[in-house]
């Protein structure tokens, strides 16, 4: 439903404020970098920030974990009610991890602040990050959030700027490396109190009046934007299918993945009501997830470019669920491991639109994030270290004018980056033998699809291995006649021998003795259109670079190359007109 219209602001403040509001989420970004004592917040930026109305609604979302943007707005208005308007005081600040209020999982600690202006309530700052550890299971797999950790519900850290000591040794109690949980906590809280710093400052400089008109301009325009191209968009009923390869607990049976999108005019109807049942194992997500899906691909289809990320972007989305779902699951589901399937989800919207907007979808990418967790005791000074690599980038789907990007993160992590090489040798008893990028693992079309990443790491110590990888069986989808990009896939050493037969990649429990090792394949791309019809000169420079092997070349783009490398066009011309016409002549090994 359209909002009712805003008083008119001033267009030049509406500016400043557009851009005030980026820079507050961004420095709040910044200071929970500075300050945070986990790798995966500083320098995988497992995070996001955010500043929200009064009412709850986003304002700005730093930029983060897509999926993240109804959980946390949805958070707010849970902690609102929760207390009411005046159960809520200056120098509070709020705290839940409740997996089925963020959407997450147990792992992500919410805080938020109000901020009030001369004593009236006017905003919410926000800021929702990884812990590495809440407690819990940390090998195999669980099967309900029992057993995934410390739940923490609506609750006060600090009151009246005063701190709930107590809260804080129940955290304490309740993690296994409890100085790393209290740096990141105290790091969350720098980042909403600069939030709250720093809004003042606005509501000071221009106003608190002003500077909501502005707020409540900018969402305007973004739901403008956002209309106007959903009726750019055909009408029409628009569907698609995926699947995941398994709940990690009936090995091979996939969970099927059924969306459907309807037009009509400049509104937009995402149907997830028919996406799997919630499933045994940790891959479930809270409902606020399902809305996300909906909302990152509304968005990316949309306005993708427009910021601040905002209420008003999704003002002309409907999102349709059905409770106990794979992402609107209902207690005691699972949920440590919520974040593989959504991004299948959005995937999957894409290939729906596809047939009605061509240039804005995108073919399907590795959709994981491809990471190994492992812990052990260390031997330099006898205490237990609890470790991962990942993010691990991989192939994202070709675009109808543009290759797929290589290398890089999947959807669910946007901002977030992979952990270095360095600081994971440094931190960590391992040893990387091997970072490089996979030849042939992005899907070939006449734009080519993204190239994964194949990564060996080898203990140097005993330690177990975790690893909950998805996506081997249902490898990045090709669209318009592309190929599908590779799956990804997990290897195991022992003892010096290579172990590749693996049903899945879900590695869930493996004790690793000194010198055995592990690979992560992250997948590739799909290709976007026919991949007889690529430029020659552009699969002869990607076999230059190593990206496609000569044989690929000749059996999937019908490219033929001189000794030298070089295109033989007449070979080449003669070799794809018979693909053309449905001949597959053998290359000839003379």
């Amino acid at each position: 439903m359209k909002q009712k219209p805003s008083r008119r602001a001033d267009a030049v403040l509406t500016a400043i404020i557009r851009n005030g509001v980026l820079a507050v989420t961004e420095e709040m970004k910044t200071n929970l970098m500075r300050t945070a004592y986990n790798m995966v917040i500083y320098e995988a930026l497992d995070f996001t920030v955010g500043l929200f109305t009064a009412r709850g609604e986003t304002v700005s979302i730093g930029l983060g974990l897509p999926t993240f943007i109804r959980g946390m707005a949805e958070t707010v208005k849970a902690m609102l009610k929760h207390f009411g308007p005046n159960g809520i005081a200056p120098g509070d600040i709020l705290v839940t991890n409740d997996a089925y209020l963020t959407g997450s999982h147990l792992n992500h600690f919410t805080f938020a602040m109000p901020v009030f202006h001369r004593g009236v309530l006017s905003a919410f700052t926000c800021c929702m990050a990884h812990w590495t550890d809440v407690g819990g299971t940390l090998d195999g797999i669980t099967t309900d959030i029992f057993s995934e950790g410390l739940q923490l519900p609506i609750v006060k850290y600090q009151r009246a700027g005063v701190v709930n000591e107590d809260l804080v040794e129940i955290i304490r109690m309740n993690v296994r490396i409890p100085e790393r949980a209290m740096g990141d906590l105290r790091a969350q809280v720098t980042a909403v109190k600069t939030g709250e710093r720093r809004f003042l400052e606005l509501l000071d400089r221009y106003g608190r009046m002003p500077v909501l008109d502005a707020i409540q301009t900018i969402m305007d325009q973004s739901e403008a934007m956002a209309r106007a191209h959903t009726q750019s968009i055909p009408d029409g009923v628009y569907q698609a299918e995926s699947f995941m390869d398994d709940d990690g607990v009936e090995i091979g049976k996939p969970v099927p993945i059924r969306v459907k999108v309807i037009v009509e005019g400049d509104q937009m109807t995402i149907d997830l009501s028919q996406v799997s049942r919630q499933v045994r194992g940790f891959f479930n997500a809270g409902v606020t997830t399902g809305y996300a899906c909906a909302q990152v691909a509304y968005k990316c289809i949309t306005s993708p470019t427009d910021y601040p990320i905002n209420e008003g972007s999704f003002r002309t989305l409907k999102v349709v669920l059905a409770p106990g779902t794979i992402v609107s699951a209902v207690k005691p589901a699972a949920m440590r491991w919520w974040m593989a399937f959504p991004m299948t989800i959005i995937d999957t919207i894409f290939k729906a639109l596809e047939p009605a907007v061509p240039e804005r979808a995108i073919a399907g990418h590795h959709a994981d994030l491809v990471v190994a967790m492992f812990h052990g005791i260390s031997p330099s000074d006898g205490r237990f270290f609890l470790g991962g690599f990942g993010p691990t980038g991989g192939g994202w789907g070709a675009k109808l004018t543009e290759d797929g990007v290589s290398a890089t993160v999947c959807l669910n992590d946007g901002d977030t980056h992979n952990s270095p090489v360095e600081q994971g040798e440094a931190k960590f008893p391992v040893l990387v033998e091997r970072h490089a990028l996979r030849q042939d693992s992005g899907g070939a079309g006449r734009r080519r699809g993204g190239l994964g990443i194949e990564k060996t790491i080898q203990a140097l110590v005993p330690m177990t291995i975790n690893m909950q990888i998805d996506r081997v069986h249902c490898p990045p989808w090709g669209l318009a006649g592309g190929d599908a990009g590779a799956g990804n896939k997990v290897t195991l050493r022992l003892d010096g021998t290579e172990i590749d037969d693996l049903p899945n990649a879900k590695v869930l429990t493996r004790r690793l003795k000194p010198h055995d090792a592990w690979t992560v394949f992250s997948g590739g791309g799909g290709g976007f259109g026919s991949p007889i019809e690529r430029e020659p000169e552009c699969v002869r420079d990607d076999v230059a670079q190593g990206y496609v092997s000569p044989e690929a070349a000749y059996k999937l783009y019908g490219v033929v190359l001189d000794n030298e490398g070089g295109v033989d066009y007449a070979a080449t011309e003669r070799l794809r007109k018979m693909r053309r016409i449905g001949a597959t002549p053998r290359r000839s090994t003379a």
